[in-house]
């Protein structure tokens, strides 16, 4: 009798696990606050002695030529703009990390209570600026004043009170898009597909002719973004070749955006100085990232944090009115070093006595507002 031969059993392949987390709970990296008021003062000089607006001759901002009053300020301001850059990718780290194991419920209060309480207050206040010293920026009627409020604006073709504005209504779709993944809970695996899903999104975007595609896609902003949220999969998890590749990926398209918006928008500084400034910029970040930075903290990097917001919000409209008014008064270098003083001030106020105190305000009743809601089902 012959013996029978079993074929051998199946042997499934052993799956890779997902990168273990390096830290569970992360100091605070003070490096970041630092790094966003460093942004913002950048994106108001820029708005302040380095646009081509101011650079026009009989321009109502400076009344000549800013290059002609001080040349070398110009030069170095019209590479300000790249700050608005600097948010959009700090912004993606941020979220992702903030987000880490919240609930949508937890999100959605998060970002509600970061993003209103200032921007009301900046809505209102630079109404109010425009109202009492006409002749630079045009004041919006009442009715689209009040839909500003709603920071929901630019989807219902409404143009903003403060021109810097427009990077909120990015940010929005963002944090619209990412809430999808915190709905099913953060994980490397997750945020990878999150990233790959959505830069392929944003590239087939512009050449789909669908205008839903390239409204959800945000394909101007969508690659800073990105580069934010590999780079926070670096800190948590450790880099690896996929998360260098999603980077190398984002910065390679965002080379082309920033020549794109050199000739489209900016039109005052080069193609060169720009991208070189960013990559100096993604390079710190990788540091950030791999914790080479951790040991730079202080309480003032915090407090330079807190400043950020509303120094965006509020320096444009109203400051360049100001210099408007005062530009015959003082040396212009001076003026513009008063200026951007003057609305740091304005920012520690209104981060103290109306994001803080109203930030909790609005907490308490978006968490008594839930609280209802689960009780009712």
């Amino acid at each position: 009798m012959t013996g029978l031969t079993l074929p051998p059993l199946a042997v499934r392949p052993e799956r890779r696990p997902a990168p273990a987390p390096r830290r569970e709970r992360a100091p605070r990296l003070h490096v970041l606050d630092g790094i966003r008021l460093l942004a913002a003062l950048m994106v108001a000089l820029h708005h302040y002695a380095g646009t081509w607006r101011a650079d026009r001759p009989g321009n109502p901002i400076w009344g000549r030529p800013v290059s002609e009053i001080m040349p070398t300020v110009f030069h170095v301001a019209s590479y300000g703009w790249i700050g608005v850059e600097v948010f959009f990718v700090v912004s993606g780290f941020v979220i992702c990390m903030s987000c880490w194991g919240r609930t949508p419920r937890q999100f959605f209060v998060s970002r509600v209570i970061r993003l209103y309480p200032a921007y009301w207050f900046a809505v209102l206040f630079t109404t109010g600026v425009l109202a009492a010293w006409p002749g630079v920026w045009e004041r919006l009627r009442w009715r689209d004043v009040l839909l500003n409020l709603t920071m929901l604006q630019s989807g219902s073709g409404v143009r903003n009170v403060d021109g810097v504005y427009w990077t909120l209504w990015s940010e929005l779709r963002f944090y619209l898009l990412f809430l999808a993944v915190v709905a099913t809970g953060l994980t490397y695996r997750k945020v990878v597909l999150f990233c790959c899903v959505w830069g392929a999104a944003a590239m087939l975007a512009p050449v789909a002719d669908l205008p839903l595609l390239e409204l959800a896609a945000d394909p101007d902003g969508a690659w800073y973004f990105i580069a934010g949220l590999a780079l926070y999969l670096m800190h948590r998890f450790g880099p690896d070749l996929l998360l260098w590749g999603v980077l190398g990926m984002s910065w390679l398209m965002a080379q082309r955006e920033l020549g794109l918006r050199i000739d489209e928008v900016e039109r005052v500084s080069g193609w060169r100085g720009a991208v070189l400034i960013y990559t100096v910029f993604l390079g710190v970040m990788v540091a950030i990232a791999l914790g080479r930075t951790d040991r730079i903290r202080g309480r003032w990097l915090v407090t330079a944090g807190s400043l950020t917001y509303p120094l965006y919000l509020t320096h444009y409209a109203a400051g360049t009115t100001v210099i408007n008014r005062l530009r015959d008064e003082l040396d212009a270098r001076l003026l513009v070093a008063l200026v951007l003083a003057g609305f740091l001030v304005l920012s520690l106020l209104v981060h103290r006595c109306v994001e803080r105190p109203l930030a909790r305000v609005v907490k308490r009743g978006l968490e008594t507002s839930f609280a209802r809601v689960r009780g009712a089902e």
